[in-house]
């Protein structure tokens, strides 16, 4: 099979004789004649559907895929109940776009208004958007919520994840505003050196609970320190780990953003993703993007509204402070589903389990010279040892036998691995990655 499609030549002149072309190079009279390509394009002549097929599989066999994986560091491996899947596969919702005219699309807005609910229960805050691109812009935006005339500056803790500081110092680059890095003792925030940082001009402190080394903050001190000098504290939150931990709203916390990842979503190669934004009840009208409320209509049934997108570039433009224009709704519907279907007592389990596996790697790990623990304290489900020959040559040994080990790391952390247990991960698997890192490393 070549391909080849009947008739299409007669269908070409069919087409060129309705739009009053003679040929097709007709159609581009409008482009100047210097800038046209007189050659074809260099690509590969077209296949069937089934040649296609056979390629792309071809192209899928030279991926790895793990059967063992101990990495996180932003994306975590977690288990997935069939009805999210199925839930967000539905062609209804599927093929939906952005409700513009939004009370018609009444199934979207339900899913977004169940979506922000949820989040709002994880967070313990008042109010939830309808979801931005990822965790990183996420935190860009919430920082963008908390600038204002006489105070533009953003503290962030060094023990954030490295990609959010980054996507925050390129936001605030871009709109030529500051930002403050508070170092780390112990791998958490040191209080003593984020109290000499907040000025005058400090907008807000952003913390990560759990921070990227795995370490849980003192959310509760730092939130009463912010508080104390005017500033608004914006906490980066794992949601799986929120169904254990005291809530951003019990801590203090102003605003709560996080990546939406771990919640139904599967690594699928680094995306599509969705970040959360939750927030205190006085921020609400700041909150970028789209919320999505509930009321009564004419007959005094439930339905639901597009209830405010007062920021976004088509609204109020010339004093919006953020240009999101998506509600990654496909993404936000499979969270909804997940949560759904895991219910409280689910994602408890799910981050006991994270806990329990993690703590047993730790202490098995402790075992093999060489890989003791940098940090102490307590942790969720990542910590960071080091190791005893180059973490890369570590990571290839164990790939050879299908197993992802954690994350190399750099910087001050150079030759030191970041390491992560999630419910998916057995005691059996655990011991065998074990056995395997003894072997790699003596």
């Amino acid at each position: 099979m070549s391909g080849y499609i009947p008739n299409a030549d007669a269908a070409r002149r069919a087409m060129l004789d309705v739009l009053g072309a003679a040929s097709a190079e007709d159609l581009f009279e409008a482009v100047p004649e210097p800038i046209r390509l007189k050659r074809p394009l260099n690509l590969p002549s077209g296949q069937s559907e089934m040649e296609t097929i056979a390629h792309m599989r071809r192209l899928a066999g030279k991926n790895t895929v793990f059967s063992s994986v101990f990495r996180g560091a932003g994306a975590y491996r977690h288990y997935i109940p069939a009805i999210a899947r199925r839930v967000a596969s539905k062609e209804a919702f599927v093929t939906a776009y952005t409700p513009y005219q939004a009370e018609i699309s009444q199934g979207a807005l339900q899913s977004i208004f169940e979506f922000q609910t949820m989040i709002c229960e994880l967070t313990g805050m008042d109010a939830a958007n309808a979801s931005v691109y990822d965790g990183a812009s996420a935190a860009a935006e919430a920082v963008a919520m908390c600038r204002g005339k006489s105070r533009q500056t953003v503290v962030m803790s060094s023990a954030a994840h490295p990609h959010v500081i980054e996507t925050v110092r390129t936001y605030c680059a871009a709109a030529d505003e500051g930002i403050a890095i508070a170092p780390h003792k112990d791998g958490a925030m040191d209080m003593d050196a984020l109290d000499g940082i907040i000025d005058g001009n400090t907008a807000c402190v952003y913390i990560q609970q759990p921070n990227f080394f795995g370490r849980l903050e003192r959310a509760d001190e730092i939130a009463a320190l912010a508080r104390q000098r005017g500033t608004r504290l914006i906490m980066g939150c794992n949601p799986i780990a929120l169904a254990i931990l005291k809530t951003p709203g019990e801590c203090g916390a102003d605003i709560a953003v996080g990546e939406g990842q771990p919640l139904g979503l599967p690594l699928s190669f680094g995306g599509p993703y969705l970040g959360f934004m939750s927030c205190v009840n006085e921020l609400t009208r700041r909150l970028p993007g789209r919320i999505a409320g509930e009321t009564r209509d004419s007959n005094g049934e439930r339905a639901f509204v597009l209830t405010l997108q007062a920021r976004e570039q088509h609204i109020k433009r010339e004093k919006a402070a953020s240009n999101i224009c998506s509600n990654q709704a496909l993404c936000a519907l499979t969270a909804a589903a997940y949560m759904a279907a895991m219910g409280p007592a689910g994602m408890r389990e799910a981050a006991e389990q994270c806990v329990s596996k993690a703590s047993y790697l730790r202490a098995r790990l402790s075992e093999v010279k060489g890989f003791e623990p940098v940090f102490g304290g307590p942790f969720f489900h990542e910590f960071v040892t080091r190791c005893p020959v180059p973490p890369e040559q570590l990571e290839r040994c164990l790939e050879k036998e299908g197993i992802l080990c954690g994350l190399p790391l750099t910087g001050e952390l150079d030759g030191c691995i970041l390491w992560c247990a999630t419910e998916l991960n057995a005691k059996s698997e655990i011991d065998t990655l074990i056995d395997l890192v003894r072997r790699c490393s003596g």
